[in-house]
């Protein structure tokens, strides 16, 4: 009877791993007869990627999130800060090649670059324009998304109302610079010589190891940042990935396979990127929306940036009670900026 009862035991627990594989995934319906709640697979620039696309009324305007990271997909947990947006616009969330759900076993790894991502960007942006017969819609850019927003604008914005840069990446070399400092200066301040001395050494020689020197600095200036109320990032990625309907095993397995990869293959390529030297002039309305506690994107820089751009329409918002995720930080207040875009 025991030896049966332990068959039974690990029948079902077997059964259930699988069926939290392979689980149909979903995003929950929204009510409303021109209502649309879908997530959808397209093939972009070659490779099956994919998009949630949420909103009350699918002819109301489109906003398009670029994701983070780079591979810090939002498809799994971005649908619980955009509820407000969902009454007012066609939210869309994309997981860029080689992420979260566009992650692939089998991708071309050789083509997984920023510029294909930049391509990839631009035919997201068709397609939905078309799909939904739009001429234009507001992209979002987040840290690593707002590198490739402005790269998008750069090739191309003829399909872009306005532009809303979140953490936005300013100049990379610079932006490491301040960011450095400021953690050596926290380590310094709270008697920390071992992180002190070990964000020294990695400071010049980031390059050769970008994944650790980055974390190592991100560490410290979480531990000792003044500001204490920044999300867990890390904690909404799991959670999404194991408890969201858009995301079943098998999607947790690929976000960090993919997260991984983003690391290995994007970080560390785009050490020229600088915004001072290559956008000095956008044709489109900006909206740059800065915490002010943001030293893994430094607004310092973002300040500096937005009084020499020139643009037919700019704005900084300053986030008082942010870091580097005030979108979410301080959602209310990032919403209804968009809201007064749309209302504009």
């Amino acid at each position: 009877m025991k030896k049966k009862t332990i068959k039974r035991v690990s029948a079902i627990i077997i059964l259930s791993f699988i069926t939290f594989l392979v689980r149909p995934t979903y995003t929950p319906s929204i009510n409303g007869n021109k209502s649309i709640s879908k997530l959808v697979d397209i093939k972009v620039g070659g490779q099956s990627q994919t998009l949630s696309i949420r909103g009350t009324n699918k002819d109301n305007p489109i906003v398009l999130f670029l994701h983070g990271g780079p591979g810090l997909a939002q498809i799994c947990y971005a649908r619980k800060y955009q509820s407000k947006l969902e009454d007012n616009f066609l939210v869309v969330n994309w997981d860029q090649r080689g992420s979260g759900k566009s992650y692939s076993f089998f991708m071309d790894k050789e083509n997984f670059t920023k510029n294909q991502l930049v391509e990839d960007g631009k035919e997201v942006i068709e397609y939905l324009c078309k799909t939904y017969g739009k001429d234009k819609l507001i992209l979002v850019g987040h840290s690593w998304g707002t590198e490739l927003g402005m790269d998008v604008i750069k090739s191309d914005s003829s399909r872009i109302s306005a532009y809303v840069g979140v953490g936005q990446v300013v100049s990379q070399k610079e932006g490491e610079s301040v960011s450095y400092e400021y953690a050596i200066d926290l380590a310094k301040q709270n008697q920390d010589r071992s992180a002190a001395n070990n964000l020294e050494s990695m400071k010049d020689a980031a390059s050769k190891d970008k994944i650790k020197a980055t974390l190592e600095k991100e560490n410290t200036i979480k531990k000792y940042s003044p500001f204490k109320n920044d999300i867990n990032i890390t904690k909404e990625v799991i959670k999404g990935c194991l408890f969201s309907p858009e995301s079943n095993g098998l999607d947790a397995i690929k976000y960090g396979c993919g997260n991984k990869l983003s690391a290995e293959k994007l970080w560390g390529t785009n050490n020229e990127f600088n915004l001072f030297n290559d956008v000095k002039k956008v044709d489109i309305p900006v909206y740059f929306c800065a915490g002010r506690y943001d030293y893994t994107t430094p607004s310092v820089l973002v300040e500096k940036y937005y009084e020499m751009l020139q643009a037919p329409y700019k704005e900084l918002i300053w986030f008082d009670n942010s870091a580097h995720f005030p979108q979410y930080t301080e959602n209310d207040k990032f919403c209804d900026l968009l809201l007064n875009m749309k209302n504009n």
